[in-house]
């Protein structure tokens, strides 16, 4: 019995790790004209001052449509000491399969990126 309750405590310790990294994560399907486009980022390291009034967040990105999937490091640089930061990103969607190019706001709050809003151009065709 005691080895059984020491094999089920070992499992669930070796658990919590992987679901902590899961908890920096934000992902999404945006449809984009008529196609379906998934956009995921993580928070990849630990997000460090730049010694001025700004915070650099290292990001593992993707970006996965029909006609196909991208996946990059970036890092943004937000404004620290606020609730919610906002950065602007622009994504050549030829690079997954799709035509033009979104323009993504992204708002870091509370350790995640997320997408915030998504306008599409040519056309300034609002997507989120």
């Amino acid at each position: 019995m005691r080895v059984l309750v020491l094999a089920l405590l070992t499992l669930l310790a070796s658990a919590v790790p992987a679901a902590a990294a899961t908890a920096l994560c934000t992902q999404e399907t945006l449809t984009v004209e008529g196609s379906p486009l998934e956009i995921g980022y993580c928070v990849s390291a630990t997000p460090r001052s730049s010694g001025q009034d700004e915070v650099i967040v290292p990001v593992s990105a993707r970006y996965s449509a029909p006609g196909g999937s991208l996946a990059r490091s970036l890092e943004f640089h937000f404004v620290a000491g606020e609730g919610v930061s906002r950065v602007l990103e622009s994504l050549d969607l030829t690079q997954v399969g799709l035509t033009g190019v979104l323009h993504l706001t992204l708002a870091y709050s509370h350790g995640l990126v997320r997408v915030e809003g998504a306008l599409l151009t040519p056309g300034a065709i609002t997507i989120k």
